[in-house]
């Protein structure tokens, strides 16, 4: 099947990609929507300048669009990508959505308006299963932002290894936070994994806190052999 990935080069992202890599599907494009709303409610905004080395890291071509990122308004942007990759023979657009009802039910509407199918392969997935799935898998995933109560400074650019997901497991039982940033949570970048061909290198990079949430932006990155 000739697909997509709606990719932003968090982990959802990256994971959907990998599973329509092992299922088989030929992945003919990435599409990044680049919203210009620091707070979009339907795409992925931190570091998401980098999606562009990431395609270059796997090997599969980017579609990037820019959306102002106006609540709905946003859709039509996507619903303009989404008729381009009808036209240029996509079949199916895979999504990282696990949780959120809002975005996937608007993908869906969207992807069928223009008769492509809508994949979310770990739709509703248990969280730590899922958390487990990522890290057994291989990929390197950093925090790039922190927006929940519970999780502080100490976690931008902080890899999400075993010893992380112990401690987010700990907070959750707390704070009831999703571990897999479901919620809102978090947010996070994956810059080398069993589908990289290259990996990212991180050259400079800059926290910004603020009270209780805050951001990991990448500077100035490239890609090196591994």
């Amino acid at each position: 099947m000739k697909s997509a990935v709606l990719f932003s080069g968090g982990k959802d992202s990256v994971m959907a990609l990998y599973y329509a890599l092992n299922n088989g599907d030929d992945v003919r494009y990435l599409l990044s929507m680049k919203s210009e709303n620091t707070e979009s409610y339907m795409f992925h905004v931190p570091n998401i300048h980098l999606t562009n080395l990431i395609s270059e890291a796997v090997g599969i071509p980017i579609i990037e669009a820019k959306t102002n990122g106006v609540k709905e308004e946003e859709l039509e942007d996507l619903l303009r990508e989404f008729r381009n990759l009808k036209e240029l023979g996509i079949e199916a657009i895979y999504t990282g959505a696990l949780f959120s009802t809002y975005q996937k039910s608007r993908i869906e509407k969207l992807a069928s308006e223009v008769g492509i199918k809508a994949i979310s392969p770990y739709w509703h997935k248990d969280p730590v299963e899922y958390m487990n799935l990522v890290i057994d898998s291989g990929f390197t995933v950093i925090i790039s932002g922190v927006f929940a109560y519970g999780l502080d400074e100490s976690w931008l650019g902080r890899v999400v290894d075993r010893n992380a997901l112990d401690e987010l497991i700990k907070i959750s039982e707390k704070t009831y936070i999703n571990v897999a940033f479901e919620g809102g949570e978090a947010e996070s970048l994956v810059i080398d994994g069993p589908i990289f061909k290259k990996r990212i290198e991180i050259l400079e990079a800059e926290k910004h806190w603020d009270r209780d949430s805050g951001t990991y932006k990448i500077l100035d990155a490239r890609l090196i052999d591994k």
